[in-house]
């Protein structure tokens, strides 16, 4: 993430005695300057000379007279004019500001303001500054941002995602409502098939089936081919794994059936092993096994979670941390730092926290925000915001409002679920790191975890909101972490139900131009209707105003 590279950046400049200091620009050289003044000084004597050439035909062209003939037309004319064109000038601006405030709210900027900057401003002799030229610093700054904001865009798999058939379906029984939406189970479809499926399937029939069970859309089409594949072979322990998924009503059933798995992926597990050297398919089959046979543990761990049996699911999940460490995208420590939490072992929480949370790997609201929970802690059951505001903050509570303010940058939507200000929906099974969809799984699963900490909650109500003001504005550039992507919105809508509201949080500040024609709408209309009301007043005043302006011509 974003500490890392920022890091590493620093680095490397400091490293490179021809690299710039971040944020700030080379000195223009004699030339650019040059061109800037002569821009400048050409302007002005344009300027100049169109002044002088118009001095000089006033006689030719009759200004003078003709400014008369204005004025006298000026004059004659009636209320009822300053009526219909203060009127018509209201209606213009109010379709404008109607316009502007569409295009907002569809595209995220101003109408005016991208055709100003577009159009305008080169037509002017102005340079399009967010034009670079390939190989350059800004160049290279702006697609190295693009690229991160790819990479935080990929959707990734939920580590405390529930179970299909003893959680979600029971809510969808209850509610009548589809907790996951199509994208979100077209992508655990394309999981299974990248997790429980290899080339050397069509050497066992009960793995064809499977093969085939994964890609089958309809839920009851999926369980009767894991009853034949287990028909074919009584051993075949991705059959049970999907009987587990989504055929299991309760927790208790599912455990039964994982273990069942279990028993089978074990002896495979073991037979693969064996073979492993034999020719790249039995590697290809091993990889498979290997991933079988993660996934069913760390189910079981979580199972034991559910159930109660804390301290057995922790054993499971460091068995498996330390059995298979290569397979830490898996992101198993989320699942051990959840279980921890629950059983207060904060020492044990900070102990993965000190080789998780570090610079070169992903970050996550789990791990940004367990560690401003744990220095949290320390402060939060004596910490009153009158008495730091008449004393100060001490160290510890600084540290903690970092924390706070550093989890609350790399995912802005988790304080308004710890804090109840939204309603909770069951979580995903895909999440979109820094997005809505992660903030809901993470606060689904530890809202209970600050509520059991005196005074935690109220110390991150009292703090979370200034981290905005820390943030450079725009929002395109960041301040501990890389910009806030700007896909989260698009990803989640996909990934959540349409019967939640989606968060948007931080929201763009609304742009010039829509105040500036709220405003001219306003004012037009005022006018428009006090010249209605009273349109002598308004004609006397309208006549004055044109008598200092005649005069300061004259």
């Amino acid at each position: 993430m974003a500490d890392g590279d920022g890091l590493g950046e620093a680095a490397a400049a400091a490293a490179s005695p021809l690299a710039p200091a971040p944020g700030l620009i080379p000195p223009p050289g004699w030339r650019e300057r040059l061109r800037a003044g002569l821009a400048g000084t050409g302007a002005s004597l344009w300027f100049v000379a169109g002044l002088g050439l118009l001095y000089a035909l006033r006689v030719p062209l009759r200004l003078c007279e003709n400014l008369a003939a204005v004025t006298v037309f000026l004059n004659s004319l009636t209320p009822k004019f300053y009526v219909a064109l203060t009127g018509t000038s209201s209606l213009i601006s109010g379709l404008i500001f109607i316009f502007e405030w569409w295009y907002f709210h569809k595209h995220g900027t101003s109408f005016i303001e991208q055709v100003s900057i577009s159009h305008l401003r080169p037509l002017m002799g102005g340079t399009e500054t967010s034009i670079s030229e390939p190989g350059s610093p800004s160049s290279n700054r702006e697609s190295e941002t693009s690229r991160h904001n790819l990479s935080e865009c990929k959707v990734w798999r939920n580590p405390l995602n529930l179970f299909r058939g003893a959680e979600y379906r029971r809510y969808t029984w209850v509610t009548g409502k589809e907790p996951l939406t199509y994208y979100d189970m077209n992508l655990s479809a394309q999981d299974h098939q990248t997790f429980f499926t290899c080339d050397t399937d069509f050497l066992r029939p009960s793995d064809t089936v499977m093969q085939k069970a994964w890609r089958e859309r309809n839920p009851p089409a999926r369980i009767k081919a894991a009853y034949q594949a287990l028909e074919l072979n009584n051993d075949c322990a991705t059959a049970y794994v999907l009987l587990a998924e989504e055929e299991a009503t309760t927790i208790v059933d599912a455990e039964r059936l994982f273990k069942q798995a279990l028993k089978a992926g074990e002896t495979i597990y073991r037979r693969s092993q064996q073979c492993q050297h034999q020719s790249p398919q039995h590697e290809a089959q091993l990889r498979r096994d290997t991933n079988v046979l993660v996934y069913i543990k760390r189910r079981l761990a979580m199972c034991a979670r559910k159930l109660g049996r804390i301290r057995e699911a922790v054993k499971i999940m460091r068995d498996l941390m330390k059995e298979f460490p290569p397979l830490t995208m898996l992101n198993i420590h989320e699942n051990l730092l959840e279980s921890l939490l629950e059983l207060q072992a904060y020492a044990d929480v900070q102990a993965v926290l000190a080789k998780y949370d570090d610079i070169s790997l992903p970050k996550s609201a789990a791990i940004c925000y367990t560690a401003a929970l744990l220095k949290t802690r320390t402060v939060s059951d004596k910490f009153s915001p009158e008495t730091a505001s008449r004393r100060g903050l001490s160290t510890a509570e600084i540290n903690a409002v970092e924390a706070i303010h550093r989890a609350v940058e790399f995912n802005p939507h988790v304080p308004k679920y710890l804090l109840e200000m939204k309603s909770l929906i069951l979580p995903p099974e895909h999440i979109l790191k820094r997005g809505d969809s992660e903030a809901i799984a993470y606060a689904f699963f530890h809202l209970q975890h600050w509520k059991r900490i005196e005074g935690a909650l109220n110390l991150l109500q009292c703090t979370w909101e200034g981290t905005f003001r820390m943030i450079p504005y725009p929002l395109e550039k960041g301040h501990l972490f890389y910009p806030y992507p700007s896909c989260t919105e698009t990803a989640d809508r996909e990934l959540l139900p349409t019967f939640h509201h989606v968060s948007v949080y931080p929201k763009k500040e609304l742009p010039f131009f829509i105040h500036f024609t709220a405003g001219l709408c306003s004012s037009t209309a005022m006018i428009a209707l006090l010249t209605h009301q009273f349109p002598e007043i308004m004609g006397v005043f309208a006549k004055a105003v044109k008598k200092l302006k005649f005069q300061e011509i004259k």
